[in-house]
């Protein structure tokens, strides 16, 4: 299970910079996934071989210089509560504010490790400058400078240091379904009806589930470990930024799973929100089935099913080969199936095939229909392999591999998936030179 670390700070300090820093390289490289970049402020880095995961608690709130104090208050709770280690951001241009005081009382009382980092120390200077954050009691200011990355290594080997180690004890070896989706959408009530017992509190107060709830289910042959993931804490005012909260609370739901069952609100259809959860997913790799809950309140005509699940996939795409089920939790329809197909999922997402297999269904394919020519020189694909990993990777071993287009991509992962069936799990594919 991954470290996720949480950047916090008043506004303009930089803490959209400093995250970028830390995932952007990383992102850039080994996410081939299009379409990963709806969720700007959620990512994964790795430092010294260690991955973790980054939230930039600041991009998910809206206003600018105008944030109130209760908002800033908000977003370092949210991240006290859910995140393993806390980064405080501070500006030595600015010097010690009022803010950063309160920022800092509340940080002082958390029991997670916080590091208290001096932004835009570019000179030598500001190098003393830095020195009078000594006074915000939170032990030692490193300094750093995040548009140049001046400073970013030697913070990182101290980041790296509060992690702590996993525990020992290892939870069995069973299939871990999330239930992921934004507040009010019943992922409390599937938990209760697939359980047959009141195990959460349902209301419909948005946000009536505290933490994430982790339940071994057994059923009709079925072992599992069931992760009810929170909406969001307390009630939320119109004005309060639910999608934050639904999507931060997620996180750490998603990044323990094998397969993901998104849910959705049939009236509502997929929402920006969903969105967000749902680049998470893939770009964890984990897989995915999506839910659409109170199917029984939508208005049926002949082809409605066939209609709505188009309007999905159009949402969702590129990636489409995504089981969608229509249920309705208050009737109990379809939520056995639901879990049916959360396993076939999770075996697909195991599948292994073996290379001689691969080679000879899909060499043919490739010869067919070979990579578009890049400035008269042809591109040859000569040997595909999957790799040993947790989520299905393919690399296909060429003279050229700089010249694959995104297009012809696809093309490969379509075929991949007509012959192997991979409904529901992300594809990973790379290009290397034989």
């Amino acid at each position: 299970m991954g470290n996720i670390v949480a950047i916090v700070g008043r506004p303009n300090v930089g803490k959209s910079t400093l995250f970028n820093r830390l995932v952007e390289r990383r992102d850039a490289i080994t996410d081939p996934t299009a379409g990963t970049t709806r969720d700007r402020h959620y990512g994964k880095s790795e430092w010294n071989g260690v991955t973790f995961s980054v939230i930039d608690t600041g991009g998910y709130v809206s206003g600018s210089d105008d944030v109130f104090e209760a908002e800033i208050r908000k977003q370092v709770t949210l991240a006290i509560e859910e995140s393993d280690s806390i980064l405080f951001l501070v500006d030595v241009t600015g010097g010690i504010t009022v803010m950063d005081e309160a920022i800092a009382s509340m940080l002082r009382r958390a029991k997670k490790p916080v590091l208290l980092v001096a932004n835009k120390v570019d000179t030598h200077d500001r190098q003393f400058d830095s020195a009078e954050f000594y006074s915000l009691g939170l032990g030692d200011v490193h300094n750093i400078a995040s548009a140049s990355g001046a400073g970013t290594g030697d913070m990182l080997d101290a980041l790296l240091e509060t992690f702590s180690k996993p525990s020992e004890e290892e939870e069995p070896e069973v299939p871990r379904i999330a239930v992921v989706g934004k507040p009010n959408v019943g992922k409390s009530s599937l938990v209760n009806a697939l359980l047959g017992r009141e195990q959460n509190i349902v209301t419909a107060v948005a946000g009536t589930t505290r933490d994430p709830i982790n339940t071994r289910w057994n059923v009709f042959g079925h072992d599992v470990m069931l992760l009810d993931t929170a909406g969001i804490r307390r009630k939320a005012k119109v004005d309060e930024d639910i999608e934050f909260y639904s999507v931060l609370r997620s996180v750490r739901a998603i990044e323990d799973s094998d397969v993901c069952l998104l849910m959705i609100d049939a009236q509502d259809g997929i929402q920006q929100q969903d969105l967000h959860i749902l680049s998470i997913i893939q770009r964890n790799g984990k897989g995915l089935v999506i839910l659409v809950n109170k199917w029984d309140l939508v208005e049926k005509e002949t082809n409605t099913m066939k209609a709505h699940e188009a309007a999905v996939k159009e949402r969702i795409a590129p990636f489409t080969d995504v089981p969608v089920l229509f249920i309705s939790v208050l009737e109990k329809q379809r939520i056995l199936k639901a879990m049916e197909v959360a396993m076939q999922v999770h075996e697909d997402r195991k599948r292994r095939i073996p290379t001689r297999k691969l080679n000879d269904v899909l060499l043919p394919i490739i010869e067919r229909q070979p990579p578009p020519m890049h400035k008269a020189k042809q591109v040859s694909i000569k040997f595909i392999t999957q790799l040993p990993t947790h989520v299905p990777t393919f690399v296909f071993y060429c003279n050229l591999p700089q010249y694959i287009k995104p297009s012809y991509e696809r093309f490969l992962e379509n075929r991949l998936r007509e012959h192997w069936g991979f409904t529901g799990v992300p594809i990973r594919l790379f290009f290397r030179k034989k």
